[in-house]
């Protein structure tokens, strides 16, 4: 279990410079996942929706494109640091319907109730993710709508077998699993729903797929200095990793292999309240 202060416990990934830069450039290439699948499941303008677990405000600030200056976004998340850095990114921005809030989602107050609740790589850190749904749909009027996008690690392979590849995805899902994330989330979100009482979800399942240093490659590249502190703690991070060169090393493996890459499952589910 990692200790990352105001994260909570079980948040391995953490708030630190790097990692909120991480998490720009994963948001340049799933966010047209997470649009797909919230367009489908009816977020749209003129909605006042909740994003909860917003970390910098990358999904916050995509809904807030997508419910338009008739609608608001309210970003919550339980680290004082990504709440202030997606703060700063309001003034930087012409967004106007779009604020930031430290805090536990599930347990703050709310002036009145929501058209949605959405969120992305957020269940997968808690200790009892039907309990979250069950609390942050009672945020929700009549109809409303809960939405969430998760990852299942076992989407994640190569082919033909890249080694170095294979190696990397499973000390780092390995690590995050230790941490006490569940990394097959994004398949058990339809039990998840149901647990907490809410209808049966409709899922989606998406995955990023390449042989060159861009998609899965670049964003396990990104991931990996923030794992292996953890990693190398509980004696899972192989030798000789070198995260400033990992990318090209990745991608010089799975060239020499002919190897085509998929990412992990991106799964999308939703249902009305």
């Amino acid at each position: 279990m990692s200790d990352v202060g105001d994260d909570g416990p079980r948040y391995v990934l953490g708030h630190s410079d790097r990692e909120l830069e991480r998490l720009a450039a994963q948001a340049r290439l799933i966010d047209p996942i997470t649009r797909r699948f919230f367009q489908e499941a009816g977020v749209a303008a003129g909605m006042r929706v909740l994003d909860v677990g917003s970390g910098a405000g990358d999904v916050a600030f995509m809904v807030a494109e997508m419910v338009g200056e008739s609608g608001e976004v309210v970003g919550v998340d339980r680290s004082a640091t990504a709440v202030s850095a997606a703060t700063a990114r309001v003034a930087a921005t012409p967004s106007t319907n779009v604020t930031f809030v430290a805090g536990d989602p599930a347990e703050l107050a709310f002036d009145s109730p929501f058209d949605a609740v959405v969120g992305r790589y957020v269940l997968q850190f808690q200790a009892d993710p039907a309990a979250m749904l069950r609390q942050l749909a009672g945020h929700l009027r009549p109809g409303g709508l809960v939405v969430f996008h998760e990852l299942d690690w076992s989407g994640s392979r190569s082919f033909p077998s890249a080694p170095v590849f294979d190696e990397c995805r499973d000390w780092m899902s390995e690590t995050i699993r230790r941490s006490d994330a569940e990394i097959h989330m994004g398949t058990k979100l339809h039990a998840t729903f149901v647990a907490a009482g809410l209808p049966a979800p409709t899922m989606r399942l998406e995955a990023l797929i390449g042989s060159d240093a861009s998609g899965p490659l670049q964003l396990m590249a990104g991931l990996a200095p923030t794992l292996l502190p953890t990693a190398e703690r509980l004696g899972i991070a192989p030798a000789g990793i070198d995260p400033e060169t990992l990318l090209e090393t990745l991608a010089g493996d799975v060239q020499a292999n002919g190897a085509v890459v998929v990412g992990n499952y991106q799964v999308g589910a939703w249902s009305r309240v």
